[in-house]
């Protein structure tokens, strides 16, 4: 690893690894992943790429109103119309890239429905369509002789300097070092850890949302946070698998505690409602019901037509001894995605110049309020290209180099940090912002997330990834709750 560069990136999901590969061979990138390349909420993506490919059974107008639809147009429309107009050309292009999408008989990409489309237009690899593209974009940047790969590295500090930014590095064996870059592209993911259960993966807690409000980045709507209505209702573990929006699109029932369909009372829709609306249907029902038992049944469909469209969700709930051909799949809300984060314009600027956002972490204003089903993989390609293009634009003039780094300096060993402040932060968003609100919760478990982010903050802890992430949690937690506040009291 060298230690100045044209560009970081932090993250590598679907963003960080597609922004990588638009740099031409004399532009230096650094692109650094939490953990392991192959961990990211973009690889657990299952149901596929939203895109309208065909423009005789399908058009533009179509999937942006969609969109608009499901976000309870409180999108940004602009912002829409680009995703929409431009992502069927991303779409191709990671094709090209080796991503493996299915195929139908006459060897065209094959498209399926998903809850709160008006046509077939998400195209897919089986149901693990986040791990083949993030595979295809791994491959494609580990060829690339400009880009540096960092694994297993931890961003513990991000400072802006004259001429772009010095970047503090933490490895998984705990060495410590210091890089620069002229521009930074956050692509670090969700926030999905701040829950009690998540479909996340272990990445998500927050950490360039928090490095980006530290810096002065406006935040927006990162309360607007989606929970996923059906999610594979484990016992124990905390992060949870999805069971896809696909499932029900290929004519999946839910089922209450009775056994009974239940959706069309709350929605006409029924089950291919946005998710919301589902998701708000099923705490309705639970309620009424007075249980949480809620089941996904594809049973009736032909068994190898399941196995084979479904590979994946099939293993998963094997090992739970769910037998999905011949059995109900256990099914409750979770949290999923998040609409909101860093704040940023439709070339992916925030407001601190020369760092960037995209992806998950990044507020393009395309979900709105309620993110429609497969345009988040979308969302990640077309805006962290517009990102990498518009640093391109500005690199081409740009003669300032790198900022110096300074002398490191030796940092003492501090504090342990305490047992239990991670899972009180997940306590306390649990019980007051989950899939319906409990407002009059929230001014007690803001003022305790703040108690706690006070002491992370001038406790003297140790730095660890502990620590770091713990930060995190409790900076995201505390910027939300605000928000909820402040739009309670308006």
């Amino acid at each position: 690893m060298n230690k100045y560069y044209d560009v970081l990136i932090v993250g590598a999901g679907a963003a960080g690894l597609y922004a990588a590969l638009q740099f031409p061979k004399e532009i230096n990138i650094l692109l650094i992943s939490k953990r392991e390349l192959s961990l990211s909420n973009s690889s657990l993506a299952q149901g596929g790429v939203a895109c309208v490919l065909d423009t005789i059974n399908d058009d533009y107008k179509l999937h942006i109103e969609d969109t608009l639809t499901a976000g309870k147009n409180k999108n940004n429309p602009e912002a829409v119309e680009v995703l929409v107009r431009e992502g069927p050309g991303d779409v191709l292009k990671i094709k090209e890239l080796g991503v493996d999408f299915d195929l139908d008989s006459k060897g065209e990409l094959q498209k399926t429905l998903e809850a709160g489309h008006s046509r077939h237009r998400i195209v897919h690899h089986k149901d693990s369509t986040g791990k083949a593209i993030t595979d295809a974009l791994i491959a494609q940047v580990l060829r690339r002789k400009n880009v540096d790969v960092c694994d297993n590295t931890l961003l513990f500090s991000l400072e802006k300097a004259e001429g772009g930014f010095v970047a503090g590095l933490l490895t998984s064996g705990g060495e410590k070092s210091f890089a620069s870059a002229k521009y930074c592209i956050m692509a670090s993911g969700g926030i999905g850890r701040v829950y009690q259960y998540t479909t996340n993966s272990a990445i998500a807690t927050g950490d360039g949302i928090t490095f980006a409000y530290k810096l002065g980045a406006d935040i927006k709507h990162l309360s607007w946070i989606q929970f996923h209505p059906t999610a594979f209702a484990a016992e124990n573990d905390r992060e949870r698998f999805l069971i896809s929006e696909a499932v029900r699109g290929e004519g999946a029932y839910l089922l209450n505690c009775n056994g009974e369909r239940f959706v069309h009372k709350y929605d006409k829709r029924g089950e291919l409602a946005p998710r919301d609306v589902v998701s708000n249907a099923i705490m309705l029902e639970s309620a009424a019901t007075n249980s949480e038992k809620f089941y996904l049944d594809i049973t009736y469909k032909d068994p190898e037509f399941v196995k084979n469209r479904f590979p994946m969700i099939f293993e998963n709930c094997l090992k739970e001894n769910i037998d999905i051909t011949k059995d109900r799949i256990p099914i409750f809300p979770c949290q999923h995605y998040l609409m909101g984060g860093i704040d940023v314009d439709l070339h992916g600027r925030t407001s601190v110049d020369r760092l960037y956002a995209a992806g998950e972490c990044s507020h393009t204003g395309v979900h709105g309020a309620n993110r429609l089903a497969s345009n988040s993989l979308l969302e990640a390609l077309v805006f962290s290209r517009r990102a990498a293009q518009d640093i391109i634009a500005r690199l081409a003039d740009d003669s300032t180099p790198a900022p110096e780094i300074p002398e490191e300096k030796p940092r003492t060993k501090g504090k342990e940090l305490p047992h239990g402040y991670r899972t009180e932060i997940r306590r306390l968003m649990q019980e007051c912002h989950f899939v319906i609100p409990r407002p009059e919760l929230v001014p007690g478990n803001l003022r305790r997330a703040q108690e706690i982010l006070d002491d992370l903050e001038n406790g003297g802890y140790e730095l660890s990834r502990d620590y770091v992430e713990a930060r995190s949690l409790a900076t995201v937690a505390v910027i939300v709750l605000k928000e909820v506040l402040e739009e309670n009291d308006a």
